[in-house]
Order: C-alpha cells, then structure tokens, then sequence
C-alpha cells in the first residue's frame, strides 16, 4: 500500500479523526477541507504568524469513542506566498514514519507515537496562554466539563467576590468562561463588568476573547471602555491594547470602526504595544481605507523606530488578507514626510538583501 501523500491523509488511514486549530495569530478551529487545501499548497496558510503555520491536532481514534485524544503541536514553514513548504511536511512525515508507523495502530498508540515526536524540529510548545484556551475550546468540543477554576471565575466577573480579588483567579477559569460564552449568562455576566474591571484582570479576559466571536453587547462593553480611557488625560496604553485585542473577532464596523479611527488619531496611537496588537490581532479592521491610512501614519510615527515599523509592516504584507491594500495605501500620493522616509528606508533594506 503507497504511502499517503498528505500529513491528514495519512493519519485518517491509521484510524484517527482529526480536529485542528490554529495555535499562532489566534486559537480558533481549522476546516478539514481548508488545511487539505494548504497541504496540497492550492491556498495559503490562513493565519501565518512568523512565516510559519502554527497548528494543533487532536487525534481522536474513530474506533474508540469515548480514548483519551493525542494532541500535537506543529509548525511547518510557509514560502513567499504563504503556501506550505513541501519538503518541510514530507520531512515530518518521514521521521514520523521512521519511528511510529507500526506502533499506531496498536493498544500503546499514545506513548509511541508521543515519542515520534521527541526531538523532532517541527513541534512546538504553546506559551501557558495558549495552551489554557486551546483546553478550553477542546473541553467545549468534547462535551467534557471545564475546569475546577471555571465557577471561581465566574463569581469573579459576577462581581460577587470583590474586583480586588483577581490574584486568586485561576487563568484556565478566565479561557473557560470566554469559551463559553454562549452558557450559563456568561456573555452578560462579562459585559457589565468591563466597566469596572482592574487593567489586569481585563487583559487577561481580552486575551481570551480575542479567539471568539463576540456579540454586540460585549463589543460595545469593550468599546465603551475604550473610549473611556481614551478622554483621559493620560490614557493608559495597558487597557486599550486590552480593548484592542478583545474586539478582534467583534462584529465589524459602526462603533468597531468608529473606536478604531479615533484611537488611530489620538498621539497614543504611536505606542508599540498599541500598533503590534492591530497588526498581529485585528488585522482586518485595516481593510477599511481610512483606518490603515491612519493605522499606517501613526506606524510611521512609532516609539520604537524604523525597527518597528519593518517588523510589523512585513508582517501584514504578509497576510493574504491584507497584502494588496497596504500596497495600495503606501503608493498613495499624499502620504505624510514620515511615512515617505519610513517606507523608503524598508524598501531600500530589502533591495540590500
């Protein structure tokens, strides 16, 4: 029997079920008929992060309903266009073939082909964040029950605990609740206590949103924080990029564009931790012409230089969403004297390599 010519492919041959997420730009779940696409390199890597695809998968065994899942995490690297590096997966499969093919179909699966994997370059350990949301959402998909420190946390955002209480808030009872949004009056639950909740707390809870679909009363709680903070006299960059980060899967435009014209016309807008959670989070809100015109003046102007403005300008000239309309925007001709400089300076440094 010939080998299977895609990592899915083969891994459905040996009788699993696979779920797949996407570990790097967000945690969010991945079509089987979209990652084929990309194995078989007619589509490109949806969410690229550092040229490279970051994905997990789960591996469920079809003949066993109720087996522990494996889990894998991978990253292949991406060509110019975005698209797989064939010989990267090909070399993966090899060493997993290597040393786990005749094993996966045995009672010991799970211990085998965990060790295909040790020291092999292609695998990866998500940070503590990820990996909470990532057990959250696969918790959700399996019909298990969430974590012993999901009810904590909701007494927390209830309000019932104290808003001073967060030290004592088990971040995977944070993930759990954002992945459940749709159960126990979570989605209100969270959107009456934005308003009042700590910078820490807040962050945390946005950094969990930003890998969920949110609806407009929970979009509206983060942007009203947003605005908030923004008629201060010193607006505190911590809570905007918090605000900024947990409205990346929001409904888009009315109140979403609006927040985002006025952060990208207020001086704020200049700080690096701003600038880098648009690009890396909420990349799409830049398809609307005045916001990345905005978006890209105020990346012109950043507080960390030119260093900045190539990092995150190559970033989101490489994302298949956004490619053409930065292109558009940076050949317009009424562009400021500081995106002028700034986007010669990046064009000359890559003619230098």
């Amino acid at each position: 029997m010939s080998t299977p010519s895609t990592l899915q492919a083969f891994l459905e041959v040996n009788g699993y079920r696979l779920i797949l997420h996407d570990m790097g730009r967000r945690v969010v779940q991945l079509s089987r008929d979209s990652f084929l696409q990309f194995e078989h390199t007619s589509e490109a890597y949806p969410l690229p992060l550092q040229r490279h695809a970051w994905f997990g998968l789960t591996l469920l065994r079809s003949s066993a309903q109720h087996s522990e899942p494996l889990i894998w995490f991978i990253h292949f690297p991406l060509d110019e266009q975005g698209k797989l590096v064939l010989a990267a997966r090909d070399d993966f499969m090899h060493r997993l073939l290597e040393t786990a093919e005749i094993h996966l179909n045995t009672d010991t699966h799970r211990d085998s082909s965990q060790i295909a994997l040790q020291d092999n370059p292609y695998v990866f350990r998500p940070t503590p964040e990820r990996m909470a949301n990532f057990h959250a959402k696969l918790t959700l998909l399996l019909d298990q029950p969430a974590s012993r420190f999901y009810a904590h946390a909701q007494d927390y955002y209830s309000g019932r605990l104290g808003w001073e209480q967060w030290p004592f808030l088990g971040y995977q009872g944070i993930a759990d609740i954002a992945a459940r949004l749709d159960m126990d009056d979570n989605r209100q639950r969270l959107s009456a206590a934005i308003a009042q909740l700590p910078t820490t707390p807040l962050t945390a809870l946005c950094h969990c949103l930003e890998n969920e679909s949110i609806d407009s009363a929970l979009s509206q709680a983060l942007i009203c924080k947003a605005d908030e903070t923004l008629s201060r006299v010193d607006p505190d960059p911590q809570i905007l990029t918090a605000c900024i980060r947990g409205l990346a899967l929001a409904p888009a435009g009315g109140d979403k564009h609006y927040i985002f014209r006025k952060l990208l016309t207020h001086g704020i807008a200049r700080h690096s931790d701003i600038l880098a959670a648009i690009s890396g989070r909420v990349w799409e809100i830049l398809l609307e012409g005045q916001i990345r015109d905005h978006y890209l003046d105020r990346l012109a102007e950043n507080d960390q230089g030119q260093e900045l403005f190539d990092q995150l300008l190559s970033d989101l000239l490489y994302l298949p969403d956004t490619r053409r309309t930065i292109l558009e925007s940076l050949r317009r001709e009424e562009r400021t004297p500081q995106l002028d400089k700034a986007v010669g300076n990046f064009f000359n440094q890559l003619k230098s390599h």
